[in-house]
């Protein structure tokens, strides 16, 4: 066992879930309560990582990251490493791609709420963020626990992302999914296979505590832990 890729892994899948939910609960709120014209863009963005090809958002990432961009130099100049084939680099990478698992739960969840109530709360005056953290979060908890449990279990088995970010560098930006392939690389079987089960059991275990949460189907939580794989 890579023992350093396995605590890299769940370093970036921690990091990553924590930047997701800062970033996704904004979003689905907006998403779920606005009337705006602009909401059918925000959704199909949130949602295009989904539908893209790993190597094709990796690459357009790499070129993101990289010295020929303004953000590359200037991340940087500010970091004093490049962001392309670092840690830091792994987590933009990280954060984009498994975005659709953070916002489409989190946006059924909100829909899922009764507008009556949203409806009341703002004839009363409460703001947007009043209400988002009073009123939807609060009614939405399985919806939260499933976009964290989401994105923590879909950041430890990426792949194409990682690897062409990120590159395969040991303690650094090699992860246990890069270890597998490196392992099946040099014919190492049995060491592949031990891997494997590792992020077969900790992905099944993560979706059995999931639905295990569930004491009954309701629209909440069925648009929470399904959205993501529409």
């Amino acid at each position: 066992m890579d023992f350093q890729a396995l605590w890299l892994t769940l370093r970036l899948a921690a990091v990553t879930t924590a930047v997701l939910l800062v970033l996704a609960i904004p979003v689905a709120g907006w998403i779920a309560t606005t009337p705006s014209r602009l909401r059918p863009l925000v959704e199909a963005v949130t949602t295009l990582p989904i539908l893209l090809p790993p190597t094709v958002l990796g690459f357009y990432l790499l070129v993101l990251l990289g010295p020929r961009t303004a953000f590359g130099r200037a991340a940087a100049h500010l970091l004093g490493h490049p962001l392309a084939f670092s840690f830091s680099g792994l987590v933009i990478g990280s954060v984009i791609y498994s975005l659709p698992f953070a916002v489409q739960p989190l946006t059924a969840g909100f829909n899922a709420v009764d507008r009556a109530l949203l409806e009341q709360a703002q004839l009363l005056g409460a703001g947007r963020f009043r209400i988002l953290r009073e009123i939807l979060l609060p009614l939405s908890g399985r919806s939260l626990v499933a976009a964290g449990a989401l994105c923590f279990t879909h950041t430890i088995g990426e792949f194409g992302v990682v690897l062409m970010i990120g590159g395969d560098i040991p303690g650094s930006t090699r992860t246990l999914s890069i270890a597998i392939y490196d392992q099946v690389q040099d014919f190492s079987w049995a060491a592949a296979n031990r891997t494997s089960l590792l992020l077969l059991a900790f992905a099944l275990v993560a979706l059995i505590l999931l639905y295990s949460r569930r004491s009954h189907p309701s629209p909440d939580t069925l648009g929470a832990s399904g959205a993501p794989h529409a």
